[in-house]
């Protein structure tokens, strides 16, 4: 029960209490630039979902048996093998190079897909599905993980990884698809001429981020409540 429990928590957290786009800001340049059509905004969230949760299980994969400290070498096998048994094996560094390879073949996968069985929608993407590599959403949450991998006494697991994947995913899609409904709703209003276009979809985004500002905190009461149900 603690571990579903756990989850909840993550996933919620992840999509709706401390959303990528709403609450940390990463992940704006599809935010705005893909938000324009309802239809589009939607399918660049279940491209942004599936990409980022193939990128959290591989990075999570790499992360938890090669790049963390000690995962490649153990202390006691690096002091066999002649290394000073007070140091571990730290391969950590590498982690932005690791991940920005992962992240761009999991883009590649799922352009290769859509522009076979969904061209209308690949061509509608046009520049922004390749930019989905450079989607600092993506990368933020392998930076996530690899800090919850980063402490020896409370090792997160692939399911945790995959909750947080998926509900910063799902936290992306939902919040593209208000800016895009918002945005459709704007092309027919009589919007000032200096605030057309870019001008106005920064305001409504600072709208949208000060709305999710209502939901700091529900988190701590959230985790109360789930922990009252699991006793």
């Amino acid at each position: 029960m603690e571990t579903v429990s756990a989850l909840v928590l993550i996933f919620l957290s992840a999509a709706i209490i401390n959303n990528f786009v709403l609450y940390y800001f990463v992940g704006i340049c599809p935010f705005l630039g893909v938000s324009r059509k309802i239809g589009m905004a939607f399918g660049m969230g279940l491209a942004v979902t599936f990409v980022i949760s193939i990128a959290a299980f591989l990075s999570w994969a790499f992360t938890f048996y090669i790049l963390r400290a000690g995962a490649p070498i153990p202390t006691q096998v690096w002091a066999l093998l002649g290394g000073d048994p007070e140091t571990t094996v730290d391969l950590s560094v590498l982690s932005y190079i690791i991940y920005i390879f992962v992240i761009a073949s999991s883009v590649q996968f799922v352009e290769m897909y859509v522009r076979k069985f969904f061209p209308a929608l690949y061509k509608s993407f046009g520049v922004f599905l390749p930019l989905i590599t450079t989607n600092c959403a993506i990368l933020f949450a392998c930076l996530e993980i690899l800090k919850h991998l980063q402490d020896p006494m409370n090792l997160w697991g692939l399911h945790e990884a995959l909750a947080l994947a998926i509900g910063g995913g799902i936290g992306f899609t939902i919040a593209i698809s208000l800016m895009a409904g918002l945005r459709e709703e704007l092309d027919m209003c009589d919007v000032p001429k200096a605030l057309r276009g870019t001008g106005i979809a920064l305001l409504v985004a600072g709208i949208l981020a000060m709305a999710f500002m209502g939901f700091t905190g529900v988190d701590k009461g959230l985790a109360n409540a789930l922990a009252m149900l699991s006793n």
